[in-house]
């Protein structure tokens, strides 16, 4: 498929109103727990990017009735807990290392066999750490070398419980497991080392399924009853507003607010990290949506000076760090973030190509294996390569506007698996963001 680079022009303030789409995360659970359900859901707000659609056509795949998306509206006659049918060919993920693993947790404890593969990217991407915890339960899955796609998934299998310790804080893994263990026999319980986002806990507890928190310790029981369908209103992307936060942040004169944000405590840590830098980010008209608490975020340009980032914070804005590297270029001083290894097998090696991708515009970084430190300076034209990373290329995107000269990010086509219209949007605030044949 042919991709696409972007090229931006240096330029002034942002300032408007900005409503992102709706929260990828969240999204992709509300499809999964829908189709699950006895009874029609109705969804509206919906992400209608590539990952999600790809998320539904494997649903439609699995002989589940789908209307939408229609403007992220979407209705969903659930199949119920045993009523998914068998596939008649590969379920193809694309992109969405999310939809991959989360599904091997599903596809495991279904009475038919699955094929499960993506897209160049996907299918370089570890699945190991999923397939390792399912097969503890009794799940049989063939993966290819190094534990990567396609996952082969044997039907029949008969799951139990397991109490699993995460090595590492992951709401992929942990989800996916959580997702099997409502077919296992007996409790599955996920200890997690650090949290993680809990968007899977919340919204089976809000399709009426039991769940059981204690620390840092999930529970669900098998087989404790239906999912019951749900009407779901999905809040705009914290992931996808970062750029806006960052970009409001780091332009001189700008304020931009960002309209019905997912404010998750488990999703914040960007929030944080910036203010910690000295962003200002105010917070208003919070409330809670289907139990996930929303608000308008308002960001002002602020002078941002380097930190080194609590590593606490990690993991609750592991998929920020693109946005935050390139808000750690514009500040006074070095920020350093550690603990991060989990940068390296994302989409792309995120630390690794951020790294090169702020070297080539004049950044001053030091790459550790688990992190970055990135010296703030000016940031001077130049050519980047996105690796086909959405994230990377939407920071870099920001990153022109405040470059000294034009950027032109190379390879931006996957954009639209997380981020329709990110070009759109950015012109509408006064960034000059260029869609150009690559």
């Amino acid at each position: 498929m042919a991709t696409i680079d972007y090229e931006v022009i240096p330029g002034g303030p942002l300032q408007g109103q900005v409503r992102v789409p709706g929260d990828k995360s969240i999204s992709h659970r509300a499809v999964m727990l829908s189709a699950l359900a006895q009874g029609e859901s109705r969804i509206s707000g919906l992400l209608d990017g590539e990952d999600v659609l790809g998320t539904i056509a494997a649903f439609r795949a699995l002989g589940v009735v789908i209307e939408g998306p229609h403007e992220g509206r979407v209705r969903i006659e659930g199949a119920g807990l045993h009523g998914l049918r068998a596939p008649a060919g590969p379920l193809d993920f694309g992109n969405s290392g999310t939809a991959m693993r989360l599904m091997t947790g599903l596809l495991s404890a279904q009475a038919f066999s699955s094929e499960l593969i993506g897209d160049a990217s996907l299918m370089s991407r570890p699945m190991a750490r999923v397939a390792v915890p399912l097969r503890r339960m009794g799940a049989v899955i063939d993966t290819a070398a190094d534990g990567r796609p396609p996952l082969f998934i044997h039907g029949g299998a008969q799951l139990t419980g397991i109490r699993y310790e995460m090595p590492v804080a992951s709401a992929q893994v942990k989800s996916a497991i959580l997702l099997a263990g409502l077919y296992a026999r007996g409790e599955t319980t996920v200890v997690e080392p650090a949290p993680s986002r809990d968007h899977t806990e919340r919204m089976l507890a809000g399709f009426g399924y039991p769940v059981e928190r204690s620390g840092q310790a999930v529970t669900i029981r098998g087989g404790a009853g239906p999912l019951k369908a749900s009407v779901l209103e999905v809040p705009a992307d914290l992931s996808s507003a970062a750029f806006f936060l960052v970009a409001g942040s780091i332009i001189p004169g700008s304020r931009l607010e960002l309209l019905r944000v997912g404010i998750n405590p488990t999703r914040t840590g960007v929030v944080d990290i910036l203010r910690a830098m000295g962003a200002r980010i105010d917070r208003r008209h919070e409330r809670i949506v289907n139990g996930e608490p929303v608000a308008d975020l308002v960001v002002e340009a602020s002078a941002l000076r380097g930190i080194t980032v609590d590593s606490a914070l990690v993991p609750l804005a592991i998929d920020e760090f693109p946005a935050l590297f390139v808000a750690a270029a514009c500040a006074q001083g070095t920020t350093v973030v550690r603990g991060a290894k989990e940068l390296r097998v994302k989409e792309s090696d995120r630390l690794a190509v951020m790294a090169r991708g702020l070297a080539a515009l004049g950044v001053r970084v030091e790459e550790f294996e688990d992190g970055l430190a990135v010296t703030g300076g000016s940031l001077r034209g130049g050519v980047v390569d996105s690796q086909g990373d959405h994230r990377i290329a939407m920071a870099f995107a920001v990153a022109g506007h405040r470059a000294e000269g034009m950027v032109r990010i190379r390879d931006c086509r996957n954009v639209a698996t997380s981020f329709p219209n990110f070009d759109g949007l950015a012109r509408a605030v006064g960034m000059d963001v260029r869609v150009l044949p690559a």
